[in-house]
């Protein structure tokens, strides 16, 4: 493989006018695409297989006009001080405003008035009113949602506190300033590792490209595909974060191979044919881990792993081909290892004296070097106080719960908040989701007996605070019946509810023939951290175990890969601890504007394991193939170790430092599960690079010594030797240095 992609790099720096045609016109092609193609109408979420979506899709079979999974506004009214919503002029306030809300859209379903449904106060201080809606919160137009803000604004005029929760005015959430600081943190990193700014620009235009062809595609496919708003964002930051790495990787070996004295092209066609291996085997991982999410069996976080990991492939492509052509524009301004450009004070003369200091200071060894052999002098004590705080860092995993958020994790400046927080004042946390228990009554002798008898099994059981009479079709065979729990949505004891009632329609089933099964957002959130929590397991047998397999083939070893996994579960159970001392403990809570803890997202672990396991990856087969390549080059095993961090460790920390910064970008978002995916990637980056890579990992291969890259023989005869180490251009320079002819000409023609 390395002498193929040394081909390449080569062809890629000599035709560097076409293969940047090329990229041009597929980002052209893409943009024109995503710019003339259909509006995605929605991207419908489905979970198949469970109760909650059964009775979904039987609502919508039987009721539609139910609108089970449309939209749904609750606008909650609050009298002033002393004054009751029932006083005449507060109750004539409340019904033009409902009657507006009625009006205001050809999306709305209906829009009930709280002195119909009886949903007052016994105070008299609150109301509330439900509007559903015809389409999904991602159908709806931008002109319903600005008709239900206009409303309500106009409702507050009179006097009345007037807030809105449900999902009808759910938005894009707002990540501030800091994401804008993440990025001029990654870029200013890039300028310090390479010491030039055209160096430091080309990771973060190749990077751009990839995601704007990766984006712009998924949006051209999105109505085809039905592909959502979560998917090209996902497609973004995994692709922004290995596009910047591979490019990163390639251009730092670039330079070193002109410190070395070669010639600009045989330094792209090094650099891609030594570092671009380990790009092409880090892209693996990275696509294994993303196209796994399939295994989960959501519709929706499938389609999302699919078009990440088809960005990966993209950015793969553009390190291998784009990256050598630019620098072949580049050019003299790519200044070898060591040198500055003239903006950052280099290529002035030096006297003497700076020459020779310059001399010294380039001869002396680099952090990199002297931790690697402090490392090797002492691996067990780096060994044991590394896992030591990584272990301590995750024994918070012990109390992990997971869930989804409500309205309650909103901020407290949202008006979901508000109206979350006067809905449990004035009526109860858990009216702020109640159940909706769907009745099969087809096979029912008697459906209505039948709907009242499950009324009554429902109203005996603890923690149910009340319960509406059953609501049933026209035909009579579907009863909907809503329950309201004593308890907030996300806390353990609705959970157990929805259980309790499901474990109740046996007993329902067998004594009046009719079914029952419970949904609404409470349940599918439930049924959704179940599917996940069920499912992490395989997930990361499959991920894990592909990757090990993926990563013999490269190391050609057995304990380098299960070292690697190894790692990665540690750093990924500690950042998964930290997470929960601050979103669920709320330890330094403050610190991160967290204003109210609670579960987990039931997405984090799963989300977790897939981004930062290829993330992880790309850092564990960087930083170990220079090792490797120093080994089979005739190092013995310590020397190696200190030559891969020599090369390697500033590459893998400035990648690690722009990742982190990258990430926690995202946690100035006002929205709680942006801002705890944001705290969870950057702190997972940061114990994986800085802990498990840059010190248990050459920790590990110290005590093992020459063991660490044993393999069965039998094994050895029967791997491809896919070559990651350059051995083959090492032959290449034995028998004479290659110019620029039939090889290079026999792949132009392929």
């Amino acid at each position: 493989m390395a002498t193929f992609l040394y081909k390449l790099g080569r062809l890629a720096f000599r035709r560097r006018h076409f293969v940047a045609l090329i990229w041009v016109a597929l980002l052209t092609l893409a943009g024109v695409g995503a710019a003339s193609a259909p509006t995605a109408a929605s991207s419908s979420f489905s979970i198949p297989g469970t109760e909650a979506q059964k009775a979904f899709d039987l609502l919508e079979e039987r009721v539609p006009e139910a609108s089970a999974d449309g939209a749904s506004a609750k606008v909650v009214f609050k009298a002033p001080d002393g004054e009751k919503v029932t006083d005449p002029a507060n109750k004539a306030d409340i019904e033009k405003t409902v009657a507006a809300l009625k009006s205001g859209s050809d999306e709305v379903a209906r829009a009930d008035s709280p002195f119909q449904t009886k949903t007052v106060s016994k105070d008299g201080s609150t109301a509330y009113a439900s509007v559903s809606y015809k389409v999904t919160s991602m159908e709806l137009t931008e002109d319903s949602r600005d008709a239900l803000e206009k409303t309500t604004d106009e409702a507050r005029e009179s006097g009345l506190t007037v807030e809105v929760g449900g999902d009808a005015l759910q938005a894009m959430p707002e990540t501030g300033a800091t994401e804008v600081i993440g990025i001029a943190v990654a870029a200013v990193v890039l300028v310090i590792t390479f010491g030039s700014l055209v160096a430091a620009g080309l990771p973060l235009l190749t990077a751009l490209i990839g995601v704007g062809i990766g984006v712009s595609t998924i949006t051209a496919l999105a109505s085809a595909l039905d592909l959502g708003t979560t998917t090209s964002t996902l497609a973004m930051m995994i692709g922004l974060a290995v596009g910047i790495d591979y490019a990163l990787f390639i251009v730092s070996r670039y330079r070193g191979e002109l410190a070395d004295g070669r010639d600009r092209e045989e330094a792209a066609g090094r650099a891609v044919g030594t570092a671009g291996s380990a790009v092409v085997f880090a892209g693996l991982t990275v696509v294994i881990a993303l196209v796994g999410l399939a295994v989960v069996n959501i519709p929706m976080l499938t389609k999302m792993g699919f078009a990440a990991a088809g960005t990966v492939v993209i950015a793969v492509l553009i390190a291998l081909t784009l990256i050598p052509a630019l620098l072949g524009y580049a050019g003299k301004k790519v200044k070898p290892t060591g040198e500055k450009s003239k903006v950052l004070g280099g290529g002035r003369k030096k006297d003497a004296a700076e020459a020779e200091s310059a001399e010294k200071k380039q001869s002396k060894d680099n952090l990199g070097t002297r931790w690697a052999r402090f490392v090797v002098r002492r691996p067990l004590t780096v060994l044991l106080v590394g896992v030591i705080g990584l272990g301590a860092a995750a024994l918070p995993v012990s109390s992990l719960e997971l869930g989804l958020p409500d309205d309650g994790s909103q901020p407290t400046s949202t008006t979901q908040r508000k109206a979350y927080d006067l809905v449990s004042e004035g009526f109860g946390p858990g009216f702020n989701g109640p159940l909706m228990v769907v009745a099969d009554l087809k096979d029912s002798k008697d459906p209505k007996a039948a709907a009242g008898s499950i009324t009554k099994t429902i109203s005996g059981l603890d923690d149910v605070l009340s319960v509406a009479p059953p609501a049933l079709n026209k035909e009579g065979d579907t009863a909907i019946i809503s329950v309201v729990p004593s308890s907030k949505p996300s806390g353990i004891e609705t959970e157990n509810l929805v259980h309790a009632i499901r474990d109740a329609g046996g007993d329902i089933t067998s004594d009046t023939g009719a079914s029952v099964m419970v949904t609404g957002t409470t349940a599918m959130n439930i049924d959704v951290s179940e599917k996940l929590n069920d499912a992490l397991l395989p997930y990361l047998a499959l991920v894990v175990g592909l990757a090990f397999l993926l990563l013999i083939v490269v190391f050609r070893s057995i304990l380098v890969p299960l070292k690697a996994a190894l790692g990665f579960l540690l750093s990924v159970l500690a950042a998964l601890g930290a997470v929960v001392a601050v979103f669920q403990w709320g330890w330094l809570g403050s610190l991160f504007g967290v204003e109210q803890t609670g579960p987990i997202m039931s997405m984090m672990p799963i989300f977790m394991v897939g981004v930062v396991f290829g993330l992880a990856m790309d850092y564990e087969v960087f930083l170990v193939t220079r090792m490797r390549e120093a080994y089979v080059h005739g190092e013995r095993p310590g020397q190696a170790i200190v030559t891969g961090f020599r090369h390697g460790a500033r590459v893998v920390s400035a990648a690690a430092v722009i990742m982190i910064a990258v990430f926690a970008g995202f946690i100035g978002s006002t929205e709680q599960m942006v801002k705890m995916i944001g705290f969870g990637l950057a702190i997972a980056v940061f114990f994986d690079a800085f802990i498990v890579r840059m010190a248990l990992v050459p920790a590990v291969l110290a005590l093992l010594g020459k063991k660490a890259w044993w393999l069965p023989r039998w094994l050895d005869r029967a791997l491809p030797n896919v070559d990651v180490e350059g051995e083959g251009l090492r032959d290449l320079d034995s028998a004479g240095k290659q110019g620029p002819g039939d090889d290079d000409r026999e792949l132009e023609r392929v």
